[in-house]
């Protein structure tokens, strides 16, 4: 085993923050997970960080590393939810900077990792939809486009926290009857183990539900698959918002006429009543003929590890060897010694 990893790489969202140590030749020789970390400015900036040193302390345990000082890799690809502007990326790097991780740090959107663990090329588009909702692309002269991502004022919608808020939404709408019925009525005062929807707004209110918004998004999924029109309506938004970014981002990078692989990561397209994901695909298929749609079936951590065998001029042997080795058992089991 090298003295030294050659890459730190390192994927952070809102629900993990997963690390792997590796070889230049695509060894893997640790990887750890912690709870998640988004760094948007408004997260808890010391909580996000400890996440991540966790994460890499878990990693250097399974890797049988000692916890010495020093900068852990020559390369340190990082790869974050809440790098979404410059502003960010520079606050961000600051933070990253003084942790001596490695003697080089890159940062990118959680997206491009992605996008990169979903295809064995270059370039393409990447789509997190989580509890939040982001895309990047990649054009194959490198032209990148992102977005930013953060909320209504860059006019965003998506993500599970806003397919859960939603879903409040319409279930208090539809019970004082400014819109249709739903079973949300019933379904979201269920999930809050409260009585009725104003009950649910009661706790919202003062501050007494642990819960997040995002969490009621696999009910609005079953809602949907039952039959609850406005929980389908919901979905379908959902679906079209992707389809509207995927379709921005070809655009931008005059990519609609080319076979572009469109990869699909994050926990809302774990769809399995397959209404969601039908709907991507058919949108994305009348702007791009002929998009490859990719569900992402990996974690996202190897296209970290990727990018940064990719920046070392890796032997594609070193790829292949990665995507192999760096599963998601290996992540899950791995723990602090």
């Amino acid at each position: 085993m090298p003295s030294q990893p050659d890459i730190l790489a390192v994927d952070g969202g809102n629900s993990k923050v997963d690390v792997a140590l590796v070889a230049v030749d695509g060894t893997l020789l640790g990887a750890g997970r912690a709870g998640g970390a988004s760094f948007a400015p408004d997260d808890d900036q010391q909580g996000c960080i400890g996440a991540l040193l966790q994460a890499v302390r878990r990693a250097r345990a399974n890797a049988g590393m000692d916890t010495g000082g020093g900068p852990l890799a020559r390369l340190g690809m990082l790869c974050l939810a809440g790098a979404d502007l410059p502003v960010d990326d520079r606050r961000i790097l600051r933070a990253l900077r003084s942790l001596r991780l490695a003697d080089d740090i890159v940062l990118h959107n959680d997206t491009f990792a992605v996008l990169r663990a979903g295809t064995e090329r270059s370039w393409g588009v990447g789509v997190v939809c989580g509890a939040g909702m982001n895309c990047s692309a990649v054009a194959p002269n490198g032209r990148t486009v992102r977005f930013a991502a953060i909320g209504e004022v860059s006019g965003d919608e998506g993500g599970g926290g806003w397919l859960g808020t939603q879903a409040i939404r319409a279930a208090v709408r539809g019970h004082d009857g400014r819109d249709p019925h739903t079973v949300l009525e019933r379904e979201v005062p269920a999930f809050y183990c409260v009585r009725s929807v104003v009950a649910v707004l009661e706790r919202i209110q003062t501050g007494r539900t642990d819960e997040y918004p995002a969490e009621l998004a696999p009910l609005v999924f079953r809602c949907a698959a039952a039959g609850d029109a406005v929980s389908q309506r919901l979905v379908d938004r959902q679906a079209d918002e992707v389809v509207a970014m995927v379709a921005s981002a070809v655009r931008r990078l005059h990519l609609m006429r080319r076979d572009v692989h469109v990869v699909l990561g994050g926990g809302l397209f774990h769809d399995t009543e397959g209404r969601f994901l039908a709907r991507v695909e058919a949108g994305i298929r009348a702007v791009v003929p002929a998009a490859v749609i990719r569900p992402l079936h990996v974690p996202p951590v190897v296209g970290a590890a990727l990018l940064g065998l990719d920046r070392l001029g890796a032997a594609r042997g070193a790829q292949d060897r990665i995507r192999s080795s760096l599963v998601r058992e290996r992540l899950v089991t791995s723990r602090e010694e």
